[in-house]
């Protein structure tokens, strides 16, 4: 997933290593005409207190607030003010429970999972949650109605394969065995399962407000979160108040948050110079990132931090010449990734495989594919293309990922391929990747790949297994390997943790001989944000959600 940072990491009892980071930001408003903040009152004979209002500002509109659907680095955290999961992640690196009153039942055998519900949770409808509507939801997901690009977190589950073959009418592994216990049985062990389902696609939703939105439920959000949904103005502004019922006490802090979009990075940087918003969504723009680092006045509010993430190349395995492995493994030699890394002012380290090197189960005696534009060109003529061909690559339109797709244009030329580079919104990048045939290339700069949950099956199923190769998915490459399929499914039950990792160091080395991505660089955060705002480092950056907006408070 996106928008992750790094900080500290230590192996959990439901998955692996995970690790975190941090920012922040600062601001408080007024609301209009004074009004005192949401769902109080000032005491009689005294001015109403201030609202407090965070205002953060993206170039990009959100997608959709629909937990099923969306999956993108702005989408999760704004996901995350209006819904809850069963499960959550501390401060750090630990799961906790979150609308389950405690971690779940697991069998020794990491097949069975029970877990308990709180009981009087209320979604914003007024309505109580039951543990039929976390079936519904898991069972939403994998619809294939739904075109949920998480549905093969869940694919574990029994009877899952059957409910989206059409064989069955409902999951079989999925239970509700009263209105506040549900047990999840699974095909195979998953010593992971945990982590799932504390992901944005285990959000919990009410039945009837999607049944009444329908598609457009994504635009009218219900769940049982810290923020109730107010208002979408497309391109414009997203905005959200305390959830005064919420079931936790003491949060959310602030009483608005307001996501302002379509705001070019560098008018954002000039607006928070100014105190009018109080964080930058984007990066830094590459331009002004130097007179930012070495401005004093900067020193308290910028935050860096290495990412869990590799920022990629994907090849459409299913589209020509791509088909032949050899033109894939051309384009690995081909990619001057040194310059990369100076386009981004040194933002990052060269990557040599899929996993980054703070995922456990990095190879660190791997090397790579090397920069060799000659051998490059012998590969694409042996696989017949002695004088190369012409392709197209979609590029995120965001500083600077339009100069980065040019430094490709330029080395691909070297080897006789003709680069023609698209550059999108987000929304319309990732709705083409995950339109099988549509795009021979997709440079997922701004977008790819941080982990969701600190295993490396994180960076096999749900971008490289079988199970995302679908529509909506986000195996950009096309990819499925039924050898490799049926070798992670044997690892990602193992209990054995070093066997484990070196299983998994064997399926990554066996992806980058077939040269499924080209792995640019390892990515790290910088990012900008006001002096005001209160929190602890993993409120504005958490590794699972990134930004946990109802821990967050202002001075």
């Amino acid at each position: 997933m996106l928008g992750r940072m790094r900080r500290a990491f230590g192996y959990l009892a439901f998955a692996g290593v995970l690790s975190v980071v941090l920012a922040a930001c600062g601001g408080t408003s007024l609301g209009p005409a004074g009004e005192s903040p949401s769902g109080s009152e000032a005491p009689s004979g005294q001015a109403p207190a201030a609202k407090k209002v965070f205002t953060i500002a993206y170039k990009d509109d959100l997608a959709t607030l629909d937990p099923a659907v969306g999956y993108d680095w702005t989408n999760w955290p704004a996901e995350k003010m209006v819904f809850d999961g069963l499960l959550d992640y501390d401060d750090t690196t630990n799961l906790v429970p979150q609308l389950a009153e405690s971690l779940p039942e697991v069998s020794p055998d990491a097949t069975v999972y029970t877990f308990h519900l709180r009981h009087g949770v209320k979604f914003q409808n007024g309505r109580e949650l039951t543990a039929d509507d976390v079936a519904y939801s898991i069972t939403r997901v994998l619809d294939p109605a739904t075109k949920s690009p998480g549905a093969g977190f869940y694919m574990g589950i029994q009877g899952a394969q059957d409910f989206v073959a059409g064989k069955a009418d409902h999951v079989s592994g999925i239970e509700v065995l009263d209105p506040y216990t549900i047990r999840f049985t699974l095909s195979s062990p998953d010593v992971t399962f945990g982590n799932k389902m504390a992901l944005n696609f285990a959000f919990v939703v009410p039945k009837e407000e999607v049944e009444k939105y329908g598609a457009d439920f994504g635009h009218h959000p219900v769940g049982t979160g810290p923020f109730t949904f107010v208002s979408w103005t497309p391109g414009q502004e997203l905005v959200f108040k305390k959830n005064p019922d919420y079931f936790k006490p003491g949060v959310p802090k602030l009483d608005e948050v307001h996501i302002q979009v379509g705001v070019e990075p560098e008018v954002a940087l000039l607006r928070l110079e100014k105190g009018e918003i109080d964080m930058m969504g984007d990066p830094i723009p590459t331009a002004d990132l130097a007179r930012v680092l070495s401005d004093p006045a900067w020193q308290d509010r910028i935050t860096k931090a290495p990412q869990v993430s590799t920022i990629y190349i994907a090849i459409n395995t299913r589209v020509k010449p791509f088909t032949d492995v050899r033109v894939r493994q051309a384009l690995n030699m081909a990619i001057d990734k040194d310059r990369v890394i100076k386009l981004l002012g040194g933002q990052g380290t060269v990557a040599n495989q899929i996993l980054p090197p703070l995922m456990p189960g990095y190879d660190p005696d791997y090397q790579g594919y090397p920069y060799d534009p000659a051998k490059a060109k012998q590969l694409l003529a042996e696989a017949g293309y002695p004088d190369g061909f012409e392709t197209t690559m979609d590029c995120l339109d965001v500083d600077p990922q339009p100069k980065i797709c040019q430094s490709f244009q330029q080395d691909l030329a070297q080897i006789g391929i003709k680069l023609d580079i698209k550059t999108l919104e987000s929304g319309t990048l990732i709705a083409d990747a995950g339109t099988e045939g549509k795009v021979p290339l997709v440079w997922s700069g701004g977008l790819a790949w941080i982990q969701d949950y600190p295993d490396p099956d994180d960076f096999y199923s749900p971008i490289l297994g079988c199970g995302s190769a679908v529509p909506g998915g986000w195996n950009w490459a096309w990819y499925c390997n039924q050898d490799l399929e049926a070798k992670e499914q044997k690892a990602i039950g193992m209990t054995d943790r070093e066997a484990r990792l070196q299983a998994y160091r064997e399926i990554f080395r066996a992806l980058m001989d077939d040269a499924v991505w080209v792995p640019v660089y390892n990515g790290e955060y910088i990012i900008a944000h006001g002096a005001n705002v209160v929190g602890k480092p993993t409120d504005f950056a958490h590794p699972e959600h990134t930004i946990r907006y109802e821990q967050l408070d202002l001075k």
